[in-house]
């Protein structure tokens, strides 16, 4: 199946690096560029991509807006991939609360772009590993561990709340599944309960929620 993608940003070489990046994959075709946000929505709008990725910070309208905006729309289905410049933008943590599924440095390697887009397209959701600690420590207000589990987390069973923690660790389904000795069809199980329960969109929102409540502290399974 061929991945449709959706580019979003106001300087034209990174999106020429884009395109050549996603050029020389056959599974990746790239639909669309956009130079600023109003002109991503109205691509999305009317493409229909499986994956955008927008630059927060662009004229007319920012990537954050653009980014609410395409996931509010009911005929789009598109996973949304945020772009940073900077370490810890301070727009990232709005934009993943907003519904994306991600954010990535724009001078990450190739290999962890196609990865974060063949990922969001399967429904997965990462976050780059270089600035989440950075990102959740200056956001994340926090709870203790106690509170939580005895608070909205107390629906989770101790099977679901262990995944969770996990998940708040930046860890994939195949690598909770090495970790906790499970298939990984039970790990996505297991996720896809706790979404359900916890009414969270995806395994980003998972995230933030684990470290506002404090079930895992910044920094925690970093090696």
């Amino acid at each position: 199946m061929t991945l449709r993608v959706l580019i979003a940003d106001d300087d034209a070489l990174a999106r020429t690096a884009l395109r050549t990046i996603f050029d020389a994959h056959d599974d990746l075709e790239l639909v669309a560029e956009a130079h600023d946000g109003q002109q991503a929505v109205e691509h999305a709008g009317r493409l229909h991509p499986d994956v955008v990725l927008l630059d927060i910070r662009m004229p007319n309208l920012d990537g954050l807006e653009a980014a609410r905006q395409i996931l509010a729309s009911n005929s789009n289905r598109a996973r949304v991939i945020m772009l940073t410049t900077f370490d810890l933008d301070e727009y990232v943590y709005d934009a993943l609360k907003a519904g994306a599924c991600g954010f990535l440095r724009k001078d990450a390697p190739p290999e962890r772009l196609l990865k974060f887009v063949r990922s969001a397209a399967d429904g997965d959701a990462l976050l780059d590993p270089t600035i989440t600690r950075r990102l959740i420590e200056r956001y994340a207000g926090g709870r203790t561990s106690d509170q939580a589990v005895s608070g909205p987390l107390s629906e989770l069973t101790p099977r679901e709340l262990e995944v969770l923690t996990q998940i708040a660790r930046g860890q994939s389904n195949a690598e909770i599944a090495t970790v906790m000795y499970l298939s990984e069809a039970t790990v996505k199980t297991h996720v896809s309960r706790i979404l359900a329960k916890l009414d969270l969109r995806d395994r980003v929102q998972a995230v933030v929620l684990a470290y506002e409540l404090g079930l895992v502290e910044p920094g925690a399974g970093e090696g």
